[in-house]
């Protein structure tokens, strides 16, 4: 029976720690193994921790003496991991019924397979027997390249984190997380994976996300996010080594994505009077897409951007007035 170590990183978690860990245990048909790492914790995240090494052999505790970040804590995971296939797990998520069993088959049955992701479900609360452990699906497997073109469409990660199960060889053969990529680390950890082997999507629920205030991917966001996504592909790039062969229309893709998002974030800002914030992200845009000056949105845009956003917020209801004239629906007021 194959095995899976699963990392659970923890930081001020502990209110979530056991339903964590409870999901991983109750998984059935495979030997797991559920490696606890608490980033000293000001909470009683070790009380928690130390009660589950107690009541189950499978789980293993360890605590920093200092807090060393996330980053550090998953590469501390991936050098303990030992079993066949590996997941990193945060410890305010949790896995589906079934889980890692799909997984498992799915890489079993494909050995050049280095990464399986499946569905997630995002609430704030959420309980392992929500749904059912169903019948196993069918699955996509795609080549690396098929992968990267994918997450290139919109410059998005499109794995859900709680169902990423990685074959243990392969993570340790790409190495940790990248230090100077927090806030995407996980994007270009696929994608360095992909350039390795084939990438499996289970067709089933395989991960719960819950969603809260202090979700880390939610408290990072605008044109920092946006340059962590461009370093993201950049360093995935770099690391390939031509064993995609050539990622031009593929980076090219991806540079146009986020020069979108940029502009559009811009443009945002513009409207809440926000110029130099948005004159930033338009820069950016350009720099990603030159092409996008022959936009036609772009090209509308600089005229809000002649006018300023006081005038521009003032034109803005008689514009939106002649609109609805122009398209037939006319205001009460005009009727």
């Amino acid at each position: 029976m194959s095995r899976v170590d699963v990392v659970v990183p923890c930081y001020r978690y502990a209110h979530y720690l056991r339903g964590c860990v409870g999901s991983v245990l109750r998984q059935q048909a495979v030997d797991v193994r559920v490696l606890v790492i608490d980033d000293c914790s000001p909470d009683d995240t070790h009380e928690v921790a130390a009660a589950l090494a107690a009541e189950d052999a499978r789980v293993q505790y360890r605590r920093h003496d200092v807090n060393r970040g996330h980053i550090a804590s998953y590469n501390e995971g991936i050098e303990w991991a030992t079993g066949e296939y590996f997941l990193l797990l945060s410890a305010d998520d949790m896995l589906a019924p079934g889980a890692l069993r799909r997984a498992v088959r799915a890489m079993d049955s494909n050995a050049d397979a280095v990464l399986t992701y499946g569905r997630e479900i995002r609430a704030a609360e959420f309980s392992f027997d929500s749904i059912g452990d169903g019948p196993d699906g069918d699955d996509r497997v795609m080549s690396g390249a098929e992968f990267w073109a994918l997450s290139s469409i919109e410059a998005a990660n499109i794995v859900p984190t709680p169902s990423a199960v990685v074959r243990t060889s392969a993570q340790k053969a790409v190495g940790g997380y990248r230090p100077n990529l927090p806030h995407s680390g996980d994007l270009e950890m696929w994608l360095r994976l992909a350039s390795r082997g084939s990438v499996a999507r289970i067709d089933a629920v395989q991960g719960f996300y819950r969603t809260h205030g202090q979700n880390m991917s939610t408290a990072f966001a605008g044109l920092g996010d946006l340059r962590q996504k461009k370093a993201a592909f950049d360093s995935a790039a770099a690391d390939t080594d031509g064993r995609l062969g050539e990622l031009a229309v593929t980076m090219n893709q991806a540079y146009r994505a986020i020069a979108l998002e940029a502009f559009w974030a811009g443009s945002g800002l513009f409207d809440q009077g926000h110029v130099e914030g948005c004159e930033e992200c338009l820069a950016f845009a350009l720099s990603l897409w030159p092409r996008i000056e022959a936009w036609g949105p772009w090209r509308r845009f600089q005229v809000k951007r002649l006018a300023g956003p006081a005038v521009w917020k003032a034109c803005r209801p008689m514009l939106h007035w002649a609109r609805r004239l122009r398209t037939g629906d006319r205001p009460i007021a005009a009727q």
